[in-house]
């Protein structure tokens, strides 16, 4: 599903008073992963194996420390070529504020601010 929306990002000050109202308000199931400095949050049930949602339109995120580049909840876009998508970007009259980044053997992650000034990340997934 290249170029659709695949995962959401959600800053925080606090990522343990963040966890206990996304849990406690929504159910969701919120962890960090080892060995990352970020924390996984699951909205919608997932394939055990890949790991993706079971039902279609729905999409799991994480939070990440706030900082002053990454302040406000991001939309990342699934994309075949995290490149590519960045010269397009450049290209159409976004900015890249970050370039390609590897995450862990998962995939390679991304961010842009499009001519508006919103922070949209990208995701490449290492899966064939």
């Amino acid at each position: 599903m290249a170029n659709s929306v695949v995962h959401f990002e959600i800053p925080a000050d606090d990522i343990e008073r963040a966890r206990a109202f996304y849990q406690g308000a929504f159910g969701w199931t919120v962890e960090s992963y080892p060995g990352m400095d970020y924390t996984g949050v699951t909205t919608a049930e997932v394939d055990q194996q890949t790991r993706l949602p079971l039902e279609p339109g729905t999409i799991n995120g994480g939070m990440f420390q706030r900082s002053s580049q990454l302040n406000a909840t991001v939309l990342t876009i699934g994309v075949d070529d995290i490149d590519a998508a960045l010269e397009a970007v450049e290209k159409h009259g976004g900015k890249t504020l970050r370039g390609r980044e590897a995450v862990a053997d998962m995939g390679f992650t991304g961010y842009f601010t499009d001519p508006e000034g919103n922070v949209v990340g990208l995701w490449q997934s290492a899966r064939a």
